[in-house]
Order: structure tokens, then sequence, then C-alpha cells
């Protein structure tokens, strides 16, 4: 069968299978402090302690949390800000994170 050149180069994403470990916390604090300390993700960590390749390529690096509008409500109010104004959530939270960072590194 002959594939589309558009869809040729997610031929062998299409073929990668993803695996997981099931493992003592201790492996996965361990796995997950070298990632931190080493810049990478835990997936490319693991790569590197099995001696795969790893890609290079630049990573946006940013944190995620999935919220539901119960969350958004819970914050508007903690914010003191319209909870259908999810932009100054996002706004609050960001400044949020700053602060715990920054008092976290205070405190080290």
């Amino acid at each position: 069968m002959v594939s589309s050149p558009r869809w040729t180069g997610s031929d062998a994403a299409l073929r990668a299978v993803q695996v997981a470990f099931d493992v003592e916390k201790q492996v996965i604090d361990a796995v997950r402090y070298a990632a931190l300390e080493q810049q990478v993700s835990p997936s490319d960590q693991i790569r590197l302690i099995l001696g795969l390749p790893v890609t290079s390529k630049p990573v946006r690096p940013r944190l995620t949390v999935t919220l539901s509008d119960a969350d958004y409500a819970i914050l508007a109010e903690r914010f003191g800000v319209p909870a259908d104004d999810k932009r100054k959530i996002k706004e609050a939270l960001h400044e949020a994170l700053i602060r715990f960072a920054q008092t976290r590194q205070r405190d080290a």
C-alpha cells in the first residue's frame, strides 16, 4: 500500500507503541528527579537510561492542569474575579505559581 506523501512522515509514529512501567514509587521518583536535573521529560530520561536516542527538539517549558467549571468557580471566588472571565483567572493562577516558586526559592 502506498502512503500519501502528506502522511509518510507519520508512518513511524503510527507504528510506535507507548510502554507503561508499573514500578515502585522510589523508581518513579528517581526517574523524575533525574529528568528534572537534566531538564528533559521523564520519557526522554527513560530513553537516556535505556541508551536509546533522544530527539533534541526544543520543548516549550510549561505546566498544565485540567480545570472544570466548578474549579473555575472556586478560583474566581478565591481570586475575586468574575467566574466567566477565564483569562483573568488564568492570569491570577500564573501569578500564584510565580509567588509559589519565589517562596520555595527563598525557603531553600
